[in-house]
């Protein structure tokens, strides 16, 4: 039996359906993008409007305790995602990227509905936390499984010249999501007096996320799988248990790749979840501000993701991108949050702003390059075993984490861990192989000439070594 990088390699260019003219790409474009959109806007809301409802659901002795209650609560959706990641991707490689992301979106809204509907602590006792606990639980599931079926999805149907674009799409989505929970975080929160706030305006947003979700839900119901998946899903009929294994034993090097691709999340899920309410907590800002503040800074995000990731297709991936917007980050990060100690909107504003626009240049072609580093038949199993353990460790706990060090008196030491592990991972970065080729399958091995001389043409026959000469 063929390993899966031979199955993968083993398929002429020509048994793929022409990409560039098909006909519903727009809609699977679409389908794609707002299903990811309602996903992380379910998902940011939660942190993001933490500190107005932890009393409600996690009453405690003082503010504080409910908070770090709430966010234990958040974190616990992180510590899911990757048994979701290992135990779902490789269905999605085996029965396709549609079915997951379809599943995916259904466990996000329903958990969405659920912390938008549950009573107070007041009002149905412990089963309140125990609910929101379920909640979590199951959008750490849905999580777990979207991101990378995403990406997959989108760059596979793709065309050949504008993955990067395309690839960007999804961490556009994920921007749009933070800007959108983050204005309707923002709006609540100034359109409610604080005890119609804390007894059930919070509720809204996160009920307005279920109902989108239900449109997600139908749009993805609709869309087509990808002709990459679909053509080597003729050839390869391995289990999901099998093609894991093929993962771990033959793409150990694209797996610690992928990992530092997605390690600075660190940084992302600090700048979009908790820098409102470190500044509240470090200079006594008012929240509503800080999250206005965030909006104006997620939209130049929104901006940079897509322009960057178009670069991408005529400038290449690794070269700039990742190691421009690393950089950028370790030179910005500890400044940014010295300067959230002085006074002013325009001084958030700047700090959120500038923040952003690293993160963008980063966020824009990791997912293209993720998706790039594996053949179809591992590719969602390789991005989401990577990708989901990496969120939990560092993603997941950064709130947590920055709350933790705000707590003990040492909030610099919040930028002091975030330009560490961004450190790490940019070392890394300098390893990657430049992943921009525009052959009919998305696999660096196909434009990467020591792959192919190392593994690619060891096909068993002259017929697998033919096609695998014409796939490049």
């Amino acid at each position: 039996m063929k390993t899966s990088k031979e199955a993968d390699s083993g398929l002429a260019a020509s048994e793929l359906p022409e990409m560039t003219k098909h006909p519903r790409r727009t809609l699977n474009m679409v389908a794609g993008t707002i299903g990811h959109f309602v996903e992380w806007y379910d998902w940011y809301i939660y942190g993001l409007l933490a500190a107005v409802f932890s009393s409600q659901i996690f009453p405690s002795d003082s503010a504080f305790a409910s908070l770090m209650a709430a966010l234990l609560t958040y974190a616990v959706g992180f510590v899911v995602r990757p048994l979701s990641g290992i135990i779902v991707s490789p269905l999605a490689d085996r029965f396709g990227r549609r079915v997951i992301l379809t599943m995916s979106i259904s466990g996000m809204a329903l958990g969405s509905l659920i912390i938008g509907l549950t009573p107070s602590f007041a009002t149905i006792g412990y089963a309140a936390p125990v609910l929101f606990l379920f909640a979590r639980i199951l959008q750490g599931i849905s999580a777990g499984s979207e991101g990378q079926s995403a990406i997959a999805f989108m760059v596979e149907h793709a065309p050949a010249h504008r993955r990067g674009l395309f690839g960007s799409f999804t961490n556009m989505a994920s921007g749009l999501a933070t800007l959108a929970a983050t204005g309707a975080a923002a709006m609540v929160t100034a359109s409610f007096a604080p005890a119609d706030l804390a007894a059930w305006g919070w509720r809204i947003p996160f009920v307005v996320g279920g109902i989108l979700g239900i449109v997600g839900l139908i749009m993805r119901a609709r869309a087509e799988e990808t002709p990459e998946f679909e053509a080597g899903a003729l050839v390869d009929q391995k289990s999901a248990a099998a093609r894991l294994m093929d993962l771990l034993r033959e793409h150990p090097k694209a797996l610690l790749q992928a990992a530092a691709l997605s390690a600075p999340a660190v940084a992302y899920y600090t700048w979009a979840t908790f820098l409102p309410t470190y500044a509240k907590l470090t200079s006594g800002r008012d929240l509503s501000s800080t999250l206005a503040g965030s909006v104006i800074g997620l939209a130049l995000l929104v901006v940079v993701v897509p322009v960057c990731g178009a670069l991408s297709d005529r400038l290449g991936r690794r070269k700039i991108f990742p190691i421009i917007g690393a950089i950028g980050m370790i030179v910005l990060f500890y400044p940014l949050l010295l300067l959230l100690n002085q006074p002013g909107f325009g001084v958030y504003v700047l700090v959120s702003a500038s923040g952003w626009v690293v993160l963008g240049i980063w966020q824009s072609v990791y997912p293209t390059i993720q998706a790039e580093l594996f053949p179809a038949s591992v590719r969602v199993s390789g991005i989401g075993f990577a990708h989901q353990i990496v969120i939990a460790v560092f993603g997941g706990t950064a709130p947590l984490i920055a709350a933790a060090f705000v707590g003990a008196g040492q909030p610099m030491l919040v930028a002091v861990y975030m330009i560490v592990v961004v450190a790490l991972s940019l070392a890394v970065y300098f390893t990657l192989p430049e992943t921009g080729n525009r052959g009919d399958r998305a696999t660096v091995a196909l434009a990467d000439p020591e792959v192919l001389e190392g593994e690619h043409l060891a096909a068993s026959t002259p017929q697998d070594a033919h096609a695998t000469k014409s796939s490049r």
